[in-house]
């Protein structure tokens, strides 16, 4: 319940919707139940036998009253006003005439409260799926690093929509039906205390056995939503992977892979759906079961003189108690197939109230435009309990070229994401002209800086977007830092120039034409604070030299902090740190660290000559 209301709590403002929807409702449930009471008046017309059907009708026009009582009294008055005057042709008419107009004025408001309903789903999927963006795109860099993406991709369209279809679509029955249902019984309380008490005594008893399947079928939902992610993530790895796969034959192999998530998601469904179909037939042999208990219960009472109950009004009464199943069902259904929904939307839910581990502090402040040095103090960093940078000392003057080098799992790369607070240390601090970071905001330490990673991140845009990305930056100055960047002549030889679109993540780009756009993009950022994240590893040697050309452009004037595998793109830095299982273990310019015997630096640098040579 607890998460059908917060749900609902994104319809806001109830106020503009919920009481003109309750009006439809009661306007509907009103005229609906006219249309059933009308029949026995007519059925007293047809078997009457005699000239004049007898009628309990007031002399006069009843003044209003919000009563079951005026309803009945007032329409008799016009019925016994018709059948005095036109007789029982005359009065068959009115009764299908009013009947008619019950039905419209019933279907009118009911169209009307769809209508309304509409708007409310829409709005409810709507700022559900705005606040689930919002804050997957506010979390820390660390949260998707232990969540699949195929699961958060199953929460903003397979959890949403069955937001949508199961608990969204279920607000009519969790409103219109219980009103329904109350209403008839309201009736019928009017028209017989003892037959409508008997009914009573046998409904709750269906209630105990729907409830009992409705949380057998929330257990099974959060089996489902859980497994579909899971399938959606293999989906999204083999998109991701398909030349990979397709190199290693690996075919057979991912396909089952996705057959076993995928029959195991069959299976759960089938389940689901066969103990949410089970609610149905059995609230409606319930209900039929109540009704023919109804009939011998009511049938014994009439026939031995102990009810006040003429023929027709006990069989009117029978009709109008077997219109009770439709909501009934209706309500027991959506009991059924609300389980998964709420299942759904608790997964929603789950991301939306994940609160990001890094954030401004209340007392945050923006950080001033960057003047003097970074300084890295005693900084430790976990990974949960795996330690990876340990008492890491290091400062670096503004306009320097700092190069990180070391072999794998070093934590260089580490070391890099937590200056712009991608994470934050375990331990230690991180100053910019003496300002800690963690008490600066965000945006304006990130503000200071540009990065250009091994893995050029562009987006299925043109390349004239990908390159003016987040700035407002005019056409002049976007195809200059596509000059800088050495970008500007494969851009302008492409079918569209600066408008060609580049598919997803730039696929439709070399890589070495990607990580161009990405240094565009960063020279047009402008940044005081530049870091580069191996951005020359993974290029053929023509690509190298001028991403490479592209990069000495953009560092001039800046301070950067460098990346690298291959040495030789670093031999020019103002100081290369040698990191090794997280720790400075050497520091120095190339000249002094490959003098160093039997130094780390030396010893890579040996390596990497050497493959050089052969």
């Amino acid at each position: 319940m607890k998460t059908y209301l917060r749900i609902l709590q994104y319809a806001r403002p109830l106020a503009a919707f919920l009481p003109q929807y309750l009006l439809y409702t009661v306007l509907t449930i009103f005229f609906s139940i006219g249309n059933f009471t009308l029949i026995i008046p007519l059925l007293s017309v047809l078997f009457d036998k005699t000239d004049k059907v007898p009628m309990q009708a007031p002399d006069h026009l009843p003044s209003f009253k919000p009563t079951i009582q005026w309803v009945t009294d007032t329409f008799n008055y016009f019925f016994a006003d018709v059948l005095t005057t036109h007789g029982k042709m005359g009065a068959l008419a009115f009764v299908c005439g009013v009947v008619v107009v019950s039905v419209l004025m019933s279907n009118v408001f009911r169209y009307l409260s769809l209508r309304l309903l509409a708007k409310v789903r829409a709005r409810v999927i709507r700022n559900l799926r705005r606040d689930l963006y919002h804050r997957i795109i506010g979390l820390q860099l660390g949260f998707f690093t232990g969540e699949r993406k195929g699961d958060l991709m199953s929460r903003f369209t397979a959890d949403v929509q069955e937001v949508e279809t199961s608990v969204v679509n279920t607000f009519t029955a969790v409103i219109k039906e219980p009103l329904t249902i109350v209403a008839y019984f309201l009736v019928l309380f009017h028209m017989s205390v003892p037959l409508t008490l008997f009914t009573l005594v046998l409904l709750p008893i269906s209630g105990g056995i729907i409830a009992t399947i409705a949380k057998r079928l929330r257990t099974q939902a959060k089996q489902s939503q859980k497994t579909l992610g899971t399938m959606l993530s293999v989906i999204d790895e083999t998109l991701g992977g398909i030349r990979v796969i397709k190199a290693f034959n690996a075919q057979e192999y991912i396909k089952g892979k996705f057959e076993e998530q995928n029959d195991q998601y069959a299976r759960t469904s089938r389940s689901i759906d066969n103990t949410r179909d089970l609610a149905s037939p059995f609230s409606e042999f319930a209900g039929v079961s109540v009704v023919a208990g109804l009939l011998y219960f009511g049938g014994t009472l009439i026939l031995g003189g102990k009810s006040a109950l003429d023929g027709q009004t006990f069989i009117g009464y029978v009709i109008l108690f077997s219109q009770v199943l439709t909501p009934a069902k209706a309500l027991s259904s959506s009991f059924g197939n609300i389980q998964r929904g709420l299942v759904a939307g608790e997964r929603v839910l789950s991301i939306i109230d994940t609160e990001p581990a890094i954030r401004d502090r209340p007392d945050a402040t923006v950080l001033p435009p960057f003047e003097r040095d970074i300084e890295f103090h005693n900084l430790s960093f976990s990974y949960g309990e795996t330690p990876v940078l340990h008492d890491v000392n290091l400062t670096i003057k503004k306009g320097q070229t700092v190069a990180l080098v070391g072999g794998s799992g070093g934590g260089k790369s580490t070391l890099a994401d937590l200056l712009p607070r991608f994470y934050d240390p375990s331990g230690g601090q991180i100053f910019i002209d003496g300002h800690d970071l963690r008490a600066c905001t965000l945006h304006s330490v990130r503000d200071q800086m540009g990065i250009v990673t091994q893995e050029s991140i562009l987006f299925n845009d043109t390349i004239f977007n990908n390159i003016r990305f987040n700035t407002e930056a005019t056409e002049a100055e976007v195809m200059e830092a596509a000059r800088i960047a050495n970008a500007h002549d494969f851009i302008v030889a492409s079918p569209e120039g600066y408008q060609t679109m580049i598919g997803d993540r730039g696929g439709r780009l070399s890589g070495g034409q990607r990580q161009r756009l990405s240094i565009a993009r960063a020279i047009l950022r402008n940044p005081p604070i530049l870091i580069l994240d191996e951005a020359t590893s993974a290029l053929d040697t023509e690509s190298e030299k001028l991403v490479q050309e592209a990069l000495q452009r953009l560092m001039q004037n800046r301070t950067s902090l460098v990346i690298a595998h291959r040495l030789s793109t670093v031999q020019h830095a103002d100081e290369i740190v040698v990191l090794q299982h997280g720790r400075i273990v050497e520091r120095g310019t190339h000249e002094e660290l490959v003098r160093r015997e039997g130094g780390v630096y030396q010893r890579l640098s040996s390596m990497q000559t050497n493959a050089a040579l052969v």
